[in-house]
Parts: structure tokens; C-alpha cells; sequence
């Protein structure tokens, strides 16, 4: 074993030379190729290696070495190979492999790119944990049916969104050419059947206790003033946790487009109108900034919607920060003589068809100025709220 030298294979002309143990250098004139040769079942057998130019002869023993691994265990190297190129042909078909490809082609279309993992999750939690190394031709609706069963009715909302985003990822298979049954998911639903489970609305805090709440943090943290700031402006959890300072212009918040829910249109925008209260907590808020944002996580980022709901939660409460929004629209509607439209647009709500919104260019936004102002009031005022 190890005939050969680098310094040596440099001088060596043309022909067949040994290393030993089965490993061949076979040279020409316009380049070497390593060779591994064997014999099983009283067969003998040539199998290559790669160019010399790209595997050592280090490397080149190092692979003779596991070869002749697999000959004393009675196994045919070349037929181990060709299994193993097969296996990874097949594996680039497997469920995961194909709903990844399909994500990572649609992460325009999505609020963040799909940063936040909510296009993902539903598969991540539900489908690929069992089916996810299946190759994606060979799954059926009874398969889907199997794995989603049993949060069918306990789980309905996430379970709908997993078989749904399964749809989409079946599409994405035909459109790669993969032979896959494109009705499987609907199929599944089918044999699944109408879920039992009500939606439930998100628990909101009754407005009249909100200012008490809201007085309440005090402690000036990114917690606190990241809560805040959400039941001033009744905006969406995602746009607060990402505000910036380049974001606000004088005492108006402009929320780009890609955390606008529902609003992908690249020129659309939805300004807020910030109360004298709002700019107040902005301007505590600045002494916690990093990178820009407002309200940054310990680490690294922004302050996630888990610490807010967390927060809430260890205060014993069933409510969610997303709840603000109805504790606020509730009171617009119990308390003020507020139009629908633009009680409705306070909220951020797509109002009427799109041929009406099409003729309605306004955003109410002087209006809309007015109710946060008395919102705000209503929220650091002192006294009994029934």
C-alpha cells in the first residue's frame, strides 16, 4: 500500500500504476483518473474515482479505504453508489424539499417575506412532521387525512391553513413536473369533513378597563411602551413592533406597505395619526432605539409578539394585545358619533367594493385625528370610566 508519492505521480508516464490495495492511477496524456479495482462474488470489477486534478491521493485512499470497507462486508461498491444516487434523486422530491422550494419561491408575495414563519408553520407543525420525508408523488388524501385528523376539530383554524398551504405546495410539485395528484388535498377534506370547532374571537379587554391598564405601565421598558403605544393607535401588533423613527414624520406614522395586512400593492401605504399621548411614549420610546427601530428586542431585533401576550398573561389576564383593536372600536362605537367608514378605516378595515374605493381617495385622516385624541384623553384620565 501507498506506492505512490505526489512528487512521484508528477513523473510517471502514461499507463497503469498501483498505489496498492485495489487503488490505480491510470494516466494519459491529457490527464489521470483514479481507479478502484475489486473482485465480489468471484467477480472482478473496475470502479472510478474522479480526475486527479480534483481528488488528492489522499482523499483517493481515504476512498479506497471505505471501499474496501464495503467489499469485506460483502457489499458491491458500484451498486452502492448507484443506490445512493438514487436515494438522492428521490430525496430532492420528498415532501419538505418541495413545500421549502415552494415557500422560498412565494416570499414575495408575503407580508415580510414570510419572515414571521406564519406561511410555514402550519406545515411545519401539522404535515411535515410525518409526511415530510414521503416523496411528494406518492402521497394520497388518505395520508393528508391520517396526519391531520386529529386536530381536524381541535386545532380547525391551523389545521385548515396546513391543508390549504399543502394545496399550494401539490401546484408547486405539478409545476416542477413531478406526477403528483393535484385534488389530494381537496380530497382530504372531503374525507376529513366540517370541522366542529367555532372560530373564537380574540379575548379583548372591556375599553372601560383599558385606561386603568394603560396607566399601568409606567416602568418606561420597551414592554411597557411598546403596549402603549399599540392601545394608542389601534394598529396591528406586527407594524408596532417594527416601528421606526424614519417612519414618522412630524405627528403622522406612515406603515409601508409590506406590514399593511391585506395590502400588497408596493405604493400602498396607511398613515396614522398620532396623539399628543402617542408622541409623548415615541419620544420615551427613542432611548431604547437600535438600528432604527423603536421597540428592539435584549438581542437582536424587534421586540417579539410572544413578550407582549407573555406580559399580559403573567398579570393573570385572558386577554390578548390584539384585543386593543375591539376594546377600541368598541368604544367609537358606544361613545362617539363616528361614521362607519371612518371608524372602520381607524382601524385599517377595507371599506366597500373596489370600485367604490376606487372613486373614495381619502384616508380620514383629519378625522381620524380627532377620535385617537380623544381616545388618548379617555386613556390618561383619572375616575371612574362606566
Amino acid at each position: 500500500m501507498n506506492k505512490l508519492t505526489v512528487k512521484g505521480i508528477a513523473a510517471l508516464p502514461p499507463g497503469k500504476h498501483s498505489d496498492g490495495a485495489g487503488l490505480w492511477l491510470y494516466k494519459r496524456e491529457t490527464g489521470a483518473q483514479w481507479v478502484f479495482r475489486f473482485t465480489i462474488h468471484g467477480r472482478r470489477r473496475e470502479m472510478g474515482l474522479g480526475s486527479y486534478s480534483v481528488i488528492s491521493l489522499k482523499e483517493a485512499r481515504d476512498l479506497a479505504g471505505d471501499l474496501r470497507k464495503a467489499v469485506h462486508a460483502d457489499k458491491d461498491p458500484i451498486k452502492e453508489r448507484e443506490k445512493q444516487r438514487r436515494e438522492e434523486a428521490r430525496n430532492i422530491h420528498l415532501l419538505e424539499e418541495v413545500a421549502v422550494d415552494a415557500f422560498e419561491s412565494r416570499k414575495a408575495e408575503l407580508k415580510g417575506d414570510g419572515k414571521a414563519g406564519r406561511w410555514f408553520s402550519p406545515l411545519e407543525l401539522h404535515i411535515l412532521p410525518k409526511l415530510g420525508k414521503v416523496p411528494v408523488a406518492e402521497i394520497d388524501q388518505k395520508d393528508i387525512r391520517e396526519v391531520l385528523a386529529p386536530v381536524w376539530h381541535t386545532k380547525a383554524e391551523t389545521a385548515r391553513k396546513a391543508l390549504n398551504r399543502l394545496g399550494i405546495v401539490f401546484r408547486h410539485a405539478a409545476a416542477l413536473g413531478l406526477d403528483v395528484d393535484l385534488q389530494a388535498a381537496e380530497k382530504a377534506r372531503a374525507l376529513l369533513g366540517k370541522p366542529r370547532a367555532k372560530k373564537t374571537n380574540i379575548p379583548a379587554m372591556p375599553w372601560r378597563d383599558v385606561p386603568k391598564f394603560y396607566q399601568s405601565l409606567n416602568d418606561g421598558s420597551v414592554t411597557h411602551l411598546a403596549l402603549r403605544l399599540l392601545i394608542l393607535t389601534g394598529v396591528r401588533s406586527a407594524p408596532l413592533r417594527h416601528i421606526r423613527e424614519d417612519q414618522i414624520d412630524g405627528d403622522i406614522w406612515t406603515i409601508p406597505p409590506e406590514l399593511v395586512k391585506g395590502r400588497r400593492d408596493a405604493t400602498t401605504e396607511f398613515r396614522v395619526p398620532l396623539s399628543s399621548e402617542a408622541l409623548k411614549v415615541i419620544e420615551q420610546a427613542r432611548r431604547h432605539a437600535r438600528a432604527g427601530y423603536l421597540c428592539p428586542n435584549v438581542r437582536r431585533g424587534v421586540i417579539s409578539d410572544m413578550t407582549l401576550s407573555m406580559y399580559m398573561r403573567r398579570l393573570g389576564l385572558e386577554y390578548r394585545p390584539h384585543g386593543f383593536r375591539s376594546s377600541l372600536r368598541d368604544w367609537i362605537a358606544e361613545c362617539t358619533n363616528t361614521p362607519y367608514e371612518i371608524a372602520e378605516t381607524v382601524l385599517g378595515h377595507k371599506v366597500g367594493g373596489a370600485v367604490e374605493r376606487a372613486y373614495r381617495r381619502t384616508d380620514y385622516l383629519e378625522q381620524r385625528r380627532q377620535i385617537m385624541e380623544a381616545w388618548a384623553a379617555l386613556l390618561t384620565s383619572v375616575g371612574d370610566h362606566s
